[in-house]
């Protein structure tokens, strides 16, 4: 549980809340009863779900070390960051790249709390922290960290992960993260994973009722409603995939089954 002495009235530690749910599972410590018995609950209906998690966390880290080591890119935008765990976006970028900066973005209190995890960067480097609404992302580049932190006249990667299965349709996900690309120059990269029900629906659908009765209703995606975030970029190989199978190495796909991973995950450079 968390020791930390955050403002206990900016926290809801009676709901369950799907980063505190996400560090849970994934063996963390900074979340609450809530959390726990939400986590548990959705165990229960699909038991392959930490497996999904883990795999989500593992093609984060490859898609930022093939970002930093392939494409070149040394500046980061990452949406939705969620607790820290490390090792952290801007520890795999540094660690290719000493000088990358980024700027990491979430709306929880808890992450902002435990933000100075995220800002622990290289002298080389800078990392920022951005309190901000995804579904706001003005707040996003009109903010002094973003202008501040990252050069718009050098490409920047836009970060995207696990969060727009949170987005429904009336608050336009895909417009969102067009909106973040915009200012963006060419040359930059966007990498998303977004959540699928294609591969196990009655088991990944049971899991999304269970979210959706604790007030965290999930819209999953098929295969082409995830290419539409695409539309106009240059998608890196293999594609659109499940992300374990996107680049894996040489542990990342080693005894999963398709059926256990509810996640798409792509690469793809702004021309």
């Amino acid at each position: 549980m968390p020791e930390n002495g955050w403002p206990a009235d900016r926290i809801d530690t009676e709901n369950a809340h799907s980063a505190r749910i996400y560090d849970y599972i994934l063996g963390g410590k900074d979340y609450y009863p809530s959390d726990k018995e939400a986590g548990d609950a959705m165990s229960r209906e699909w038991p392959a779900l930490p497996i999904h998690m883990k795999a989500n966390r593992d093609w984060m880290n490859r898609a930022v070390a093939w970002l930093a080591k392939e494409a070149g890119i040394r500046q980061f935008l990452d949406i939705g960051t969620g607790i820290p765990t490390s090792p952290n976006l801007h520890e795999i970028a540094q660690s290719v790249a000493p000088e990358s900066r980024v700027v990491y973005v979430d709306n929880d209190p808890i992450v902002l709390t435990l933000s100075q995890g995220l800002l622990a960067s290289t002298p080389e480097g800078k990392t920022a922290y951005i309190e901000a609404d995804f579904q706001h992302p003005e707040a996003v580049l009109d903010s002094p960290e973003f202008r501040e932190t990252l050069d718009l006249d050098k490409p920047v990667a836009l970060t995207v992960i696990a969060i727009v299965h949170f987005v429904l349709d009336e608050d336009d996900a895909v417009g969102i993260v067009r909106r973040l690309l915009e200012p963006l120059p060419s040359g930059s990269y966007l990498a998303m994973s977004i959540g699928t029900a294609e591969f196990a629906p009655e088991d990944v659908g049971r899991v999304a009722r269970e979210y959706a009765a604790r007030n965290m209703p999930m819209r999953l995606r098929t295969i082409d409603e995830a290419d539409e975030f695409f539309e106009g970029l240059e998608l890196v190989e293999p594609g659109i995939v499940q992300v374990h199978k996107w680049h894996p190495d040489a542990t990342s796909g080693e005894g999963i089954r398709d059926e256990d991973i509810a996640m798409y995950g792509a690469v793809a450079r702004k021309p």
